[in-house]
């Protein structure tokens, strides 16, 4: 248990101490913005601090802080202290660095800034597997919300039917202006996803107040958690499994959204650096939750994360309030997917200078987008085997983003003058994590198609792999200053 309120004040402090001094670094200020700058009525358009800070929360906090916390608590109590450090130096500081370059840039989307501080070679590249990585979040983010309505409903056979209906809406959510769908609804759904979780923090800490144990590692708990002797060491297994809670690359591609919606620079720490510290108490509460019904009934170890999270919400709340926050669980995915969505078409766009402002230029760059996509829901709904592939490569994929946003926001930096090491560590580490697990998972290894090196080995690979990018980020920079 004093692992867990150790945590949680590191958030609330790392807020107000580290997000001051990385503000202090950014420099946020009083000019134009880009929603003022170049309002167009669709992307462009100011909306109040209050609706883009709750927007933002909808956009980044996917299932990650839920159902990727859900099974991150498996790795052990430990989660307790590495989600608030890694959110607070690293996805905290990922989130309002490039939302501070796109408010800079023109709500420029991420691959232009990568064109801008990586150069044309690396934006290439970059945009082609942005672009993937994208579409697998929104096949994703279709998929889970469907099977948890369809197991609230207990009709498995309306399954598709969810499905086609989710995909219709993220068409219509991409095509419609931001404040006609996104800003009108997305708040009052971002209430009532802290409204369960505070709910269930409440129960939670009743029940721990009279029994501690329940936030502490049992011996069946400690017997049955993951581990590398079970093909899942910590590093770098915890670091792709709970990505939002501690520094998700998704991110990256949802700022852009908001610094077109933003009326002042000095929004931006309390809309970037703060909902993503918030993201990290949303976490921090599931794991804690998941961790005592794992201690209440060891079994729920073997089972499927959504059915643990309607243990959680039926245990902490009852029926019918659990219910309510299964449903917000529901809608936090969905409003992560059509943002998905929409990113991708502003992207693209960006790429081929279309101009957005009107319907039928929406309408075509969404056709291909969803043409592919749903070769993808047809795909990876053929089994459970096809679905697990299609999470896992959108798993890694998501923390490539993050490295190579980390590393354009430390030329960044260094190209300003700045202190570029705020970027650069974060950076480096997570280079680290996701080409340790590119080198070490395989099928022999319980993961898909990699190159199954030896896990020291591919530790060493990747501490070369991470520096040499951290170099090439300050040579970078310092040829082009």
């Amino acid at each position: 248990m004093l692992l867990f309120l150790l945590g949680l004040a590191i958030l609330i402090a790392g807020y107000f101490t580290y997000g001051r001094l990385v503000e202090k670094i950014l420099a946020p200020d009083d000019r134009t913005t880009p929603a003022v700058a170049l309002e167009d009525g669709v992307d462009y358009v100011v909306m109040p601090k209050w609706k883009n800070m709750l927007i933002q929360l909808l956009n980044i906090a996917g299932i990650g802080p839920v159902i990727g916390v859900i099974l991150g608590i498996r790795f052990g109590v430990i989660a307790f202290l590495i989600i608030p450090v890694g959110n607070i130096i690293g996805g905290a500081v990922h989130d309002f660095v490039s939302g501070m370059m796109s408010l800079r840039h023109n709500g420029a989307n991420l691959p232009e800034l990568i064109r801008i501080y990586l150069g044309k070679k690396f934006y290439v590249c970059f945009s082609i597997f942005m672009s993937l990585v994208l579409m697998l979040v929104v096949a994703v983010f279709i998929n889970v919300p469907a099977k948890l309505i369809s197991g609230l409903a207990d009709k498995e056979n309306i399954f598709l039917w969810v499905v086609a209906a989710i995909f219709l809406y993220y068409i219509i959510a991409t095509l419609f202006p931001i404040d006609e769908i996104i800003g009108r609804f997305y708040p009052i759904f971002g209430g009532l996803l802290l409204i369960g979780t505070f709910a269930i923090f409440g129960k939670l800490m009743f029940e721990a107040v009279q029994e501690p144990a329940i936030l502490s590692e049992s011996t069946l708990f400690a017997a049955a958690k993951f581990t590398s002797a079970g093909n899942m060491p910590l590093l770098p297994m915890l670091f792709v499994t709970i990505a939002c809670g501690i520094l998700s690359g998704f991110h990256a591609t949802q700022s852009p959204l908001i610094a077109r919606t933003m009326k002042s620079e000095r929004e931006a720490k309390a809309t970037f650096y703060g909902m993503m510290v918030l993201e990290g108490v949303i976490a921090m509460v599931w794991a804690a939750a998941a961790l005592a019904i794992y201690n209440s009934n060891i079994l729920l170890m073997k089972v499927n994360p959504n059915t643990v999270l309607s243990k959680i919400t039926e245990h902490f709340l009852g029926s019918g309030m659990g219910t309510v926050t299964i449903l917000s669980v529901v809608i936090l995915a969905i409003t992560s997917g059509d943002t998905a969505m929409r990113s991708l078409r502003l992207s693209l766009a960006e790429i081929f200078k279309v101009p957005q402002t009107k319907a039928v230029t929406r309408i075509i760059f969404c056709l291909p987008l969803v043409a592919i996509i749903t070769g993808l829901l047809i795909w990876s709904n053929q089994d459970a085997k096809s679905f697990g592939i299609l999470w896992n490569y959108f798993a890694w994929g998501n923390q490539v983003l993050g490295a190579v946003t980390l590393t354009a926001a430390t030329v960044y930096l260094a190209k300003g003058n700045k202190c570029f090491l705020i970027t650069m560590i974060p950076g480096m580490f997570i280079t680290f994590v996701v080409t340790t697990y590119i080198l070490w998972i395989s099928p022999a290894h319980g993961g898909p198609v990699g190159c199954g090196l030896d896990l020291q080995v591919s530790y060493i690979i990747a501490l070369v792999v991470s520096s040499a990018v951290s170099g090439y980020a300050i040579w970078k920079s310092r040829k082009e200053s």
